[in-house]
């Protein structure tokens, strides 16, 4: 039994997942910050110069051929999907890889929201499955404002120069 398999609850493992990103980020000298309660539609807030990054946290070990199932809703008790104005940031956890995506919000709400999306850190069957590999371990965007990572959604709709990673 791996040592993730072990929490009695995803609420359980959803904490323990956000206690490994804010260390991910501290590490990278990105000061974290962990908003109090439940009330908030992010998990962690990353202190920026002009204003604080709000992240929300996820995590997936559900394999589905070469790649992992990741789920963008909150839970089951809220009916009430994420919005641009809540959160600025989604980092995904693949467990079993131990491997990072962090995506722009924008990216996965805009300009249809997405519930789920398939990541890829395993070798994909099709070049489309690599859409969101250029987010895997970005911790750099981190070090972005709000407006930057909510130009990510817009710079995605562009047709594709060669010299762009695949999306």
């Amino acid at each position: 039994m791996q040592r993730w398999q072990r929490f009695r609850t995803f609420k359980q493992r959803g904490e323990w997942v956000e206690l490994k990103f804010m260390e991910e980020a501290a590490v990278r000298g990105y000061p974290v910050l962990k908003p109090w309660g439940d009330s908030f539609a992010y998990d962690v807030g990353v202190d920026h110069v002009d204003d604080t990054i709000r992240v929300q946290v996820k995590s997936t070990s559900v394999r589905n051929g070469t790649g992992y199932l990741c789920q963008f809703h909150r839970n089951h008790l809220t009916r009430h999907p994420y919005a641009l104005d809540d959160l600025d940031l989604f980092a995904a956890y693949i467990i079993p890889e131990d491997v990072w995506y962090l995506i722009p919000a924008a990216v996965i709400l805009t300009p249809t929201p997405k519930v789920a999306v398939m990541l890829c850190p395993v070798t994909a069957l099709s070049k489309n499955r690599y859409r969101y590999e250029q987010y895997r371990e970005a911790w750099r965007l981190l070090g972005k404002s709000r407006k930057e990572l909510a130009a990510h959604a817009r710079s995605r709709r562009r047709p594709a120069s060669p010299k762009m990673a695949l999306t």
